[in-house]
Formats: C-alpha cells, structure tokens, sequence
C-alpha cells in the first residue's frame, strides 16, 4: 500500500504566493497600473517626437497628444481628443521680419476669433492635430465672422499619420510592457520566498 502525505502548510504557503501574484489583489493591481502608466508615458513620448509639420510647429500643437491610464481596468491609450479642462492661454507673439519703419506686412488688425485660436495651450490644440490627420475638406473662407477679410483659404489634405504613429509605439509598449510584468511577478515571487 502507498500513502500520500500533504504538508498543509507549504499548500496554504503557495497559495498565499499565487493569491499574491493575482491581478485582482490591491497591491499588485497598484503595481500593474504604475507599470503600464510609464509604458503609456513612454508610448505618448514616442508619438510626440514622431509628429513632424513642414513648416514647423510653433504653438507645440503636438503636446496635445493626450495618454490615459484606466482606473476600473488593466489597461489604457494614447489619443488627440479635446481634454476635459482647459490648460489657460498662451500669448504666442508672431515674429516680424520687417524693420521698424519697413512698409509691408499685414497692416489688418487680428479679429478676436484669431486672436483666441493664437491663444490656446499647447495641450489644447488637438484640434489641429485631429483637422491635420483627418483632413478639412474646402473651401475654407476668410473673413466669414467679422467681414474684415473676405477670401478662399484652400482645403487641408488629410495625412493620417496618429493611427500609424500610434500603433507603433502601442506595439512597442506592449512589449516592454510585458517583460517588466514578468520582473515585477519575479520580484513578488522572490519576496514571498
């Protein structure tokens, strides 16, 4: 006859350990959520840096890419929705080519409605990035509100680079992702130990 002994306590010890490691625990949920906050960070950074416009990029519109950590689950994204608050107004000052006195220019005052698209936050100008990356179809007409300027101001192409952007730094934050889950379990694991 054979028998089988359990050692009740190393079967309580591992589960202790496995109920440690589970996503549903506090303390590695925490964990899990700070993980995927810096691969988030780091995916946002990457699609920032990636946005380029031909003739520069003076307000820093591309700080309007926007990353969210969900609370409720695993898990979160990167997009260029408005944000909910507003982050104030920046006085951006065009710079003047002409010497003082030079004849040229726009001798035409900025209508308030310019001088209130000039204003906005970097972080509040997704607007630009969504009218660059979808497009707007034309005509586009000057001087429509306050009939200062009257003229077409053409169309924009649309040049879908978020998507592209976007799931290239997702996939490479997936991965990293997914060797520093495997180190923080090793860490739990090597603590319980």
């Amino acid at each position: 006859m054979f028998g089988l002994e359990v050692n009740d306590a190393a079967v309580v010890e591992q589960k202790q350990i496995l109920d440690q490691l589970l996503s549903t625990n506090p303390k590695t949920q925490k964990a899990l959520q700070q993980l995927i906050h810096q691969v988030i960070l780091e995916a946002r950074a990457q699609v920032v840096s990636s946005i380029q416009f031909k003739n520069g990029d003076p307000h820093q519109s591309r700080r309007a890419v926007r990353s969210t950590v969900y609370k409720r689950i695993l898990g979160g994204n990167i997009n260029i929705l408005n944000s909910r608050k507003a982050h104030g107004t920046q006085a951006y000052q065009y710079q003047r080519t002409l010497r003082q006195g030079q004849r040229g220019g726009n001798r035409v005052k900025p209508t308030l409605r310019t001088l209130q698209m000039q204003s906005y936050a970097p972080q509040d100008r997704g607007f630009i990035l969504r009218w660059v990356n979808e497009g707007v179809p034309g005509p586009r007409q000057a001087g429509t509100r306050g009939g200062h300027l009257s003229g077409n101001r053409g169309s924009i192409a649309a040049q879908p680079f978020f998507r592209s952007y976007g799931e290239r730094a997702l996939e490479r934050a997936a991965e990293h992702l997914g060797t520093l889950i495997d180190s923080e379990l090793e860490k739990i694991l090597n603590k319980t130990k």
